[in-house]
């Protein structure tokens, strides 16, 4: 191959887990470390190479593990610490590698560093947060917090407010302060020499602010967005530094959550000559149903014609430059199946055409656990069913304040809820999905009778066996890893057609993303092609039409 940089993280796929709702092995409603273990066949047989772990770390769980209370020992509800180094050993075995969540914001406010911080002003872990004083018997700004009201939290006891961008329980950690970083770097360095193989890291932009942190932008609730923090004058850096002082020692994955960030931004985070991170998560293709105002609490749909253009922006804008990470669905975002296809008749073919979309762009696809089953949006009738503090918080600020009225509220937090994502894995048709013998920490899809993954690995024509399908052939296709991306019916908006090109090489990928009958010609060059895959089991060229969903790869 000409002119191509390898790298086994471009070469992987990356499976996320979701620890609390993946696999319960004790019956106590919650998923555990030994629950992954147990499913590690089933993702070798998927032919994942990577899982990334959402946190597993000793946690009071105010935001579900992403406050993080001592950052070497394991969340009890999870088992142990001799649990998670058998899990890591048999992954191993399996040729899986484990990358984990490096939540380096900010910590949980019952880490002994903050307990510290707060005793007085003279304590020496004082700096190791951010602390302001208030302005006109006010916040010190109006920057809002990710999951609604103020960033800023009172402390009585020395009458300053501490910023948390997040939960009040999760304060922010003062990364201009090198003892911090020392204290970062030293923990991230004990888990590589465990023999950890990477980490995804938790808004990572966010880690320098701007100077004097000046007032933002007011959104609908009256306080500026959290991402007035990000991509602070120090954030390179400081990256830069946890390069050569950390991750040059290691061969791993590293990949930055981005929030905020441009594609400028991303050229230095995710540079071609690692003196960074390899790769970014950044949320543009996500933010297209936010309304213009930002707010994500809406019904809108998002456009293909839009979204052509955002991802073709960051195909073409990373070429050659840095290295995209590919995603519809995480631990943050509804399910792709019931946002961009359709989850009821054409929920299995719609749900192959996003993966077909998806796995054949360039870079490191990620999927989502139950993504690979074609796993559907839940729909609650009260908030009280919910556990997601970003859709109960949003539910009562919207409502108490009349933006928006409780039914209304209700509606769109079913279609933009976290939890969508966070309902258990979905394993059989026994009770509670084959999750857990015990009630979960979160109601079961009812849907999971007929959506389960046992049900779906015997059966060939499913939307398992399809992601299989798509794993291997991307193992066997390096145009497919390295290949020059180019869209095609820029305007079309009902199409999604891109080429990949490599040496002498080339595929055509069409996705029709509606459920009618869509006329298409394929280019002249690709008549004689061959079909490499199809979501439609019985398929001849040439092609005129394309049926409802339909996705097709044609090589030459």
């Amino acid at each position: 191959m000409s002119n191509v940089e390898r790298a086994w993280w471009k070469e992987s796929v990356v499976y996320q887990i979701y620890p609390r709702s993946f696999n319960d092995s004790n019956n106590d409603g919650i998923g555990d470390i030994n629950g992954i273990t147990e499913k590690l066949g089933y993702l070798q047989d998927l032919g994942v190479d990577v899982i990334w772990l959402s946190p597993i770390y000793k946690s009071p769980n105010s935001d579900n593990g992403y406050d993080i209370s001592d950052y070497q020992a394991i969340m009890n509800e999870f088992g142990t610490m001799e649990d998670f180094d058998k899990m890591l050993k048999k992954a191993h075995e399996f040729n899986i590698k484990i990358v984990m969540d490096l939540v380096v914001n900010h910590t949980s406010d019952e880490h002994y560093w903050f307990t510290e911080s707060k005793k007085s002003k003279e304590n020496p872990y004082r700096d190791y947060y951010i602390w302001r004083d208030g302005k006109n018997g006010k916040e010190p700004n109006n920057w809002g917090s990710c999951f609604s009201g103020s960033a800023w939290e009172y402390d009585k006891e020395t009458e300053m407010y501490y910023l948390h961008l997040f939960s009040k329980k999760q304060p922010d950690l003062n990364w201009d302060n090198p003892k911090v970083r020392k204290e970062v770097f030293d923990m991230m360095k004990w888990w590589l020499d465990k023999g950890v193989d990477g980490f995804r890291m938790d808004v990572i932009s966010l880690i320098s602010k701007k100077p004097n942190l000046p007032d933002g932008k007011m959104g609908i609730n009256g306080y500026a967005g959290f991402n007035e923090a990000a991509n602070g004058p120090h954030v390179h850096e400081y990256l830069r530094e946890m390069r050569n002082k950390v991750l040059n020692k290691y061969d791993i994955l590293t990949v930055g959550e981005c929030s905020g960030v441009t594609l400028e931004e991303a050229k230095k985070y995710a540079a071609a000559d690692n003196s960074e991170l390899n790769m970014v998560f950044q949320f543009e293709h996500m933010e297209l149903d936010s309304d213009e105002r930002g707010n994500k609490w809406t019904d809108k749909k998002i456009d293909l014609v839009e979204l052509k253009g955002t991802l073709t922006k960051w195909q073409k804008g990373l070429e050659g430059t840095g290295w995209n990470s590919l995603y519809w669905c995480n631990h943050d975002q509804p399910r792709i199946v019931s946002r961009l296809g359709d989850d009821t008749e054409y929920r299995e073919l719609s749900a192959k055409m996003l993966a077909t979309c998806l796995h054949f762009m360039k870079g490191t696809p990620y999927i989502y656990q139950g993504e690979e089953l074609g796993m559907t949006n839940i729909t609650f009738s009260d908030i009280y069913d919910y556990r997601d503090l970003d859709s109960i918080n949003a539910y009562y600020e919207l409502t108490n304040k009349g933006i928006f009225s409780k039914e209304e509220m209700l509606r769109y937090i079913n279609i933009k809820s976290r939890d969508n994502a966070r309902t258990p894995m979905q394993w059989d048709d026994s009770v509670n999905s084959g999750f857990s013998e015990h009630e979960p920490w979160i109601k079961v899809n009812p849907n999971y009778t007929e959506i389960n993954a046992k049900e779906q690995v015997s059966r060939e024509s499913s939307v398992f066996n399809y992601y299989k399908n798509l794993i291997k052939l991307r193992k066997n296709n390096p145009i497919i890893v390295y290949g020059i991306y180019d869209l095609l019916l820029e305007d079309s908006k009902e199409i999604y057609a891109y080429t990949r090109s490599l040496d002498n090489k080339k595929l055509l990928v069409v996705c029709n993303f509606t459920n009618e009958f869509v006329k298409f010609n394929i280019p002249d060059e690709f008549t004689n092609g061959k079909i490499l895959i199809c979501n439609y089991e019985s398929n001849v060229m040439p092609i005129n039409e394309l049926k409802p969903y339909q996705s097709i790869v044609i090589e030459i």
